[in-house]
């Protein structure tokens, strides 16, 4: 013999396991994060993404309740951390600490293994930070005429090193050449820190790497900086003039750095994380670091995020095309 139950029972009986479905689904969300995260650096330790990796996990770490670690994985002009964490598990607990190099590596690599924008989910810009030409202190040249002057007298016979192929090193070092009819070769490296000791020791002559990992040298008396790359001069070295000031009129190339997820990365882990990112980006602590390594603190809304890396796509892929810089 079949019960069925009253219309009544059945529709309290819905009711129940709807609220127990959408409570469920809440707690999923509030859970995350459920393990720790890894926030994957493109390059090797000691590099300019490395540092604001490093500052944004010791504080995104106690907040989340999780521990947020930095995970070095170099090579290929930031390339394969990229594609890493593109093909990652998108859940949230893999991050990849992007830079301006990808939305270059686009257009100079002739086959890459994701897609950028169409593969990554951006979160928020954590800084924005100068470039700056350096020399070693032991050369005679003091300003960028006389290096300019050092670079002709001397035709393919000097270097400058970049943090790898399709970087925004690279493709400085490239429009610097076209803009003063100068040559020098390219020497690409897997990032700041063995760039760093090459450049100190003399076997290159030159570099457009970030501020932050060449600050300190700078300050000891061991680089010497003759210019930035950005329209504006940098707070941390408010009396080295910009390019542009320099005589290369209309130069303007800077890094910024910004964190990313896996595409597919529910809505609301991303919200959440842009919300955690933003609020340490913006706090007095985080600011006075960033001061301190010369960048500009940022911290702004996913959707602005990913604006800058359609429009600085498009902007490369032009400087790209009239340098003719290509990496198999």
């Amino acid at each position: 013999m079949t019960h069925s139950l009253p219309r009544r029972s059945l529709l309290a009986a819905s009711s129940i396991a709807l609220v127990a479905a959408l409570a469920s689904g809440g707690a999923l969300a509030q859970a995350f994060p459920t393990k720790p995260i890894s926030l994957v650096v493109p390059f090797p330790p000691g590099g300019t993404t490395d540092v604001l990796a490093r500052a944004l996990a010791e504080r995104l770490g106690p907040v989340l309740g999780q521990p947020v670690i930095v995970e070095n994985k170099p090579g290929a002009g930031a390339t394969i951390g990229a594609d890493y964490v593109a093909k990652a598990k998108a859940d949230g607990h893999v991050l990849l600490v992007g830079a301006v190099h990808h939305t270059i590596a686009s257009s100079v690599f002739k086959k890459l293994p994701y897609d950028f924008q169409k593969d990554l989910a951006p979160i928020t810009t954590i800084a924005l930070v100068p470039n700056v030409l350096v020399v070693n202190a032991n050369t005679p040249a003091k300003n960028v005429n006389e290096l300019v002057a050092l670079l002709k007298a001397k035709p393919d016979q000097a270097s400058y090193g970049s943090n790898g192929n399709g970087t925004a090193q690279h493709l400085i070092g490239t429009q610097f050449q076209g803009m003063t009819g100068t040559k020098a070769a390219h020497i690409p490296y897997k990032g700041s820190g063995p760039l760093a000791t090459d450049l100190l020791g003399g076997q290159i002559l030159m570099s457009f790497d970030t501020i932050t990992p060449v600050l300190p040298h700078i300050k000891a008396g061991k680089l010497r900086p003759l210019a930035v790359t950005t329209a504006s001069r940098s707070s941390a070295l408010p009396e080295v003039p910009t390019l542009s000031e320099a005589g290369l009129s209309g130069f303007n190339i800077g890094t910024w750095f910004g964190v990313l997820a896996p595409m597919a990365t529910p809505k609301d882990v991303l919200a959440r994380l842009n919300t955690e990112m933003v609020k340490i980006i913006k706090s007095p602590d985080f600011v006075k670091r960033m001061d301190d390594i010369g960048a500009q603190p940022v911290g702004n809304k996913a959707e602005e995020m990913a604006r800058q890396i359609k429009e600085e796509t498009e902007k490369f892929a032009a400087l790209v095309k009239a340098g003719n810089v290509t990496v198999e």
